[in-house]
C-alpha cells in the first residue's frame, strides 16, 4: 500500500534509475549558501517542477543540472552518470530561457537548425528536422519568417523548436513565459505540457508561480532557502503539505492551532451558515465578515473569530445572483468545517523519496 505523500511515478519510471539524481548538493556565492544539502531524484518522462520564491535556490540548482554553476559539493548524476566537470555543451540537457535568445537576422528554420549545424549534422538533414521541430510547436509554414515578425508566444514555441530538435534528454527550462501576458501564458501551459506529453523528454521546469506549476507539473519539488521542503504531486501539495511554508506558498491557506499542533485549512473548505447548525461532526467557529471581494467565479470573505483570529473564506457563485456578496460585511455568521479538511503540519520539512533519506 502507497503511504500518504509517497511519490507516484509515470508508469515506465523506475526508482531505481532515475534520469536525474542530486546528492548532498552545495553551493555558496562569496560565503554566503545557497544550496544546502539538497537530495532529489527525477524519473524519466517526468514534468518536474523546481517551485518557490526568489532566492530559494530553484534557478541555482538548476543552472548547476546545466553545467553552468558548478557546485561546492555534491553530485549530479545523468542516467547515472556523474556530471562533474563536464561543460553544458557535453550534457545531453537543452535549456529554455525566458528571454528566447533567437537570433533576429536568421529564420526560423535556420535558428531552429543552428544548433544541428553547430554538431555537424548534414545541412540537409538538419533543415528538415528543424522544419519537423517547428510542426511540433504548431508553427508549420512559418520556415522563412525571422523572430521580428512574430508574437511573443511564437518567438517562445520558436525557442521550444530550437531546444526539442537536439532530442535532449532532460529539457531545463527557466521561467521561460515569465515574459508573455497572462491569458498567453495559460495557453503556452496547456501547449508545453502536450509538447512534453508528445517528445516523452523530461522537463525540468523552474517558476515562482504556484498555479503554473500546480497546472503542468507531474511533480513538483517546493524550494525554500537553498532546500526542499516538500516533494509531491500537486494534489498533494494542496491537499497535504507537510509545512506551514509549503501550506502558505502553494494556494491560499487558513493556519490553525489546537492542542499544539498546527493545521491548515483550506479557504473553499469552508462552510458559511447564519446559525451554529453544523452538520454532523462539523467543526463550527462564530465570526464575524470583515470584508467581501467579488472575483467573478467566486467570492473571497475574510471574517474574524470571537478570539480574534483571522479567516479566509471562498465561495462558488454557482447561482444567478445579484451580484452582491451573499455575506456583507458585519454579518454574523458560523464558519463549519469537516475535521478531515484541516491537514495537521509537521514542524520540520518532509521529503518523499523511496530509497533515499529524508532530509
Amino acid at each position: 500500500m502507497r503511504r500518504e505523500g509517497e511519490r507516484r511515478l509515470p508508469d515506465d519510471a523506475t526508482l531505481t534509475t532515475p534520469i536525474i539524481r542530486l546528492t548532498d548538493l552545495r553551493k555558496s556565492y562569496a560565503g554566503a549558501p545557497a544550496i544546502t544539502g539538497l537530495d532529489l531524484d527525477i524519473a524519466s518522462g517526468e514534468f518536474f517542477t523546481f517551485l518557490g520564491p526568489s532566492g530559494s535556490g530553484k534557478t541555482t540548482t538548476l543552472r548547476m543540472i546545466a553545467g553552468f554553476e558548478q557546485p561546492d559539493a555534491g553530485r549530479i548524476e545523468l542516467d547515472g552518470k556523474d556530471l562533474a566537470g563536464s561543460p553544458p555543451y557535453a550534457r545531453a540537457v537543452n535549456t529554455v530561457f525566458q528571454d528566447y535568445a533567437l537570433f533576429p537576422h536568421l529564420t526560423l528554420r535556420e535558428n531552429v537548425a543552428y544548433g544541428l549545424r553547430a554538431r555537424r549534422v548534414p545541412n540537409a538533414e538538419a533543415l528538415a528536422r528543424a522544419d519537423e521541430a517547428l510542426a511540433t510547436v504548431r508553427l508549420e509554414g512559418f520556415g522563412d519568417r525571422r523572430p521580428g515578425q512574430l508574437s511573443g508566444g511564437q518567438r517562445q514555441r520558436v525557442a521550444l523548436a530550437r531546444a526539442v530538435v537536439n532530442r535532449p534528454r532532460v529539457l531545463l527550462l527557466d521561467e521561460p513565459l515569465g515574459a508573455l501576458d497572462l491569458k498567453l501564458r495559460h495557453q503556452m501551459q496547456v501547449e508545453l505540457k502536450q509538447l512534453q506529453q508528445q517528445t516523452g523528454i523530461t522537463f525540468v521546469y523552474v517558476t515562482h508561480d504556484q498555479d503554473e506549476a500546480l497546472t503542468m507539473s507531474d511533480r513538483i519539488a517546493v524550494f525554500n532557502r537553498g532546500g526542499i521542503e516538500q516533494v509531491a504531486t500537486p494534489w498533494e501539495l494542496y491537499e497535504r503539505p507537510h509545512t506551514e511554508f509549503v501550506a502558505g506558498f502553494v494556494g491560499v491557506t487558513n493556519i490553525l492551532r489546537e492542542d499544539g499542533t498546527l493545521f491548515a485549512l483550506r479557504p473553499e473548505k469552508i462552510r458559511l451558515s447564519s446559525t451554529g447548525a453544523a452538520a454532523e461532526g462539523e467543526r463550527s467557529i462564530a465570526a464575524k465578515v470583515t470584508a467581501a471581494s467579488y472575483l467573478g467565479m467566486s467570492t473571497r470573505y475574510l471574517l474574524t473569530t470571537a478570539t480574534g483570529e483571522a479567516l479566509t473564506v471562498v465561495e462558488q457563485n454557482a447561482g444567478f445572483g445579484d451580484g452582491a456578496p451573499r455575506w456583507a460585511p458585519g454579518v454574523a455568521v458560523h464558519a463549519n468545517w469537516a475535521p478531515r479538511s484541516a491537514w495537521p503540519l509537521a514542524s520540520a520539512p518532509i521529503i518523499e523519496t523511496p530509497g533515499r533519506t529524508a532530509s
